[in-house]
């Protein structure tokens, strides 16, 4: 009897650390039905000769809760293998929400997350009160890939405490009610809960979003609610920076009051050593019992900018600069007196970021892996000239193409490395659907293929496999993906090694309205199967949506 769908002599990779072995994968109906030798036919047939055959790639965070109301093929992450996305990250969520809160929830995602707010209002249906009903709107959309969401506790507390939930503490009541909702948006599907303690995301008035300053008993209420209700994922980004100690310590108290999955961000710090000393931290919660995790974005991140968005100085000509769209800039390049005036402007006045952590990221093909000698700053120096006579150089020469990174995040590769190698912190971290005008991490898989497995030999295939597959699901707890293994569902990717990449990003319009974004493709999708449907098929969409909302596996 046929199957479904055959792919014929690749190079299987079983996502829970082996390495590549030769034999082909049966897949009929969502599930996978034979691993090995398959000695029927398919109806459809793949030839991975030569190619890697994963299960699909799972990213624990992202923040594509709105953008799928527009793009249900959840661009650019389905670009790059992965075929189950968790949103409602870092507190934020669009549910549960009171009839004429959704404003306030809209514009709290625009000023964290960099998602615009007339976007949020006008193309979501915003048909959902609590958490249950708006998964269920999510289904309607019928997206190209899978996706779990994590309940927000800034939606959390507006939803219980209205205006105080900014700046004020929960009555006991509150709190109570608070516990409820979430306990309810648990048995209702949400696959855990988010918080974020990070000062840098405010609401439109500038203010902490709610929760920032929960005391740790509010948090340990939630998470009793948690596991009262079949257990789930707690996600935070925490004040590291501000309370490292008494964040940590936090961590500690969610996973000894859940005995179940805590998941936190992570950066590597400056100093060689500071990859090994946070995975010892994480390390000694780990030999303790606590199923404590992090997730890293795997190389220097930060603002990309270039003619087509940001641009590094202020003054007078730089302003002008600004108002122009990208033909207009482009044809100003030519222009050696205003050039002059730009030059000018930027040598009297500072510019906005670092110059020393501002990196060419490429033309053609982007360089991640930076060294020092490779700034901005350093390569003006090489050739005697001022910061931002290279900046329009590069940017002339190029026809704007030309792209910069601001190194905010990972700024010492070495420490990076150590990071992402230890046993609890996963790659990951891409922000996809988020800062879309700004930061460009969505590809991470590839880079992890690409750059850290294929070119540097950081990981062997397998483990870089096992990273984002089997472990990413159950840090999510999506126990039936995530591996190769019959029964299982035929989530899947078919992967010319040699050849995975990420392309240079690109600033493109085409989200509604005309508003823009960074995208970034890849290169070496042979296929990319979700739920037995092929959505991608050298390295382009086929038009097919195989995902499904993924509930709480209580």
């Amino acid at each position: 009897m046929a199957h479904d769908l055959v792919i014929r002599g690749g190079l299987l990779v079983d996502g829970i650390g082996g390495e590549p072995t030769p034999g082909d994968l049966a897949v009929d109906g969502d599930k996978i039905t034979a691993v090995g030798e398959v000695a029927n036919e398919g109806r459809r047939e793949i030839d991975a000769r030569g190619h890697l055959v994963t299960p699909g790639f799972v990213d624990i965070h992202t923040h594509l809760d709105a953008q799928v109301s527009w793009d249900p093929l959840l661009t650019p992450i389905s670009w790059h293998g992965v075929t189950s996305a968790l949103i409602g990250n870092c507190g934020v969520t669009f549910a549960p929400v009171r009839p004429g809160d959704s404003k306030l929830l809209a514009g709290m995602m625009e000023t964290v997350e960099d998602i615009p707010r007339e976007l949020i209002l006008d193309q979501m249906s915003w048909k959902w009160e609590g958490y249950g009903s708006y998964l269920d709107s999510l289904e309607a959309l019928n997206p190209a890939i899978n996706l779990g969401g994590l309940v927000g506790h800034c939606a959390v507390r507006f939803y219980v405490m209205g205006e105080r939930a900014v700046d004020g503490q929960p009555s006991d009541a509150e709190a109570g009610a608070m516990a409820d909702v979430v306990g309810q948006a648990i048995a209702d599907g949400a696959i855990g809960f988010s918080t974020s303690r990070i000062r840098g995301h405010v609401m439109p008035d500038g203010r902490d979003v709610p929760g920032t300053h929960a005391k740790p008993e509010e948090l340990l209420r939630i998470a009793e609610a948690v596991v009262a209700n079949g257990g789930g994922l707690m996600q935070n980004v925490l004040n590291l920076s501000g309370d490292f100690d008494g964040e940590m310590a936090l961590i500690r108290k969610l996973a000894e009051a859940t005995g179940d999955r805590v998941l936190f961000s992570l950066t590597g710090g400056r100093g060689d050593a500071s990859g090994d000393r946070l995975n010892g931290l994480i390390d000694e919660m780990g030999e303790g019992g606590l199923d404590v995790n992090a997730v890293a974005i795997p190389r220097g991140s930060g603002f990309i900018m270039g003619l087509c968005n940001i641009l590094p100085w202020r003054g007078v000509a730089w302003r002008k600069l600004k108002k122009m769209d990208f033909t207009a800039r482009l044809k100003a390049l030519d222009d050696v007196g205003f050039c002059q005036e730009l030059i000018d402007d930027a040598k009297a006045k500072p510019a906005n970021f670092q110059l020393t952590d501002l990196f060419p990221l490429g033309v053609d093909k982007p360089v991640y892996d930076f060294e020092p000698d490779d700034s901005l700053a350093a390569v003006a120096d090489r050739r005697d000239e001022h910061p931002a006579e290279t900046f329009l150089r590069m940017s002339r020469e190029s026809r704007g193409r030309a792209l910069f990174t601001f190194r905010m995040f990972n700024p010492n590769t070495r420490a990076l490395a150590d990071l992402i190698s230890g046993e609890h912190v996963f790659p990951g971290l891409g922000d996809a659907g988020a800062h879309v005008g700004q930061i460009m991490d969505s590809g991470w898989c590839s880079y992890v293929l690409s750059h850290w497995t294929r070119d540097k030999g950081l990981f062997s295939v397998g483990e870089a496999v096992r990273r984002m597959t089997s472990a990413p699901a159950r840090i999510m707890g999506v126990g039936d993906r995530g591996r190769l293994v019959v029964g299982l569902r035929a989530d899947l990717n078919v992967i010319d090694f040699e050849k995975v990449a990420e392309r240079m990003p690109e600033f493109v319009y085409d989200f509604p309205g005309g508003h823009g974004r960074f995208i970034q493709r890849a290169d070496g999708y042979r296929a990319t199967i979700c739920n037995g449907e092929v959505i991608l098929e050298n390295d382009e969409h086929t038009g097919a949506r195989g995902g499904r909302i993924l509930r709480n596996q209580h």
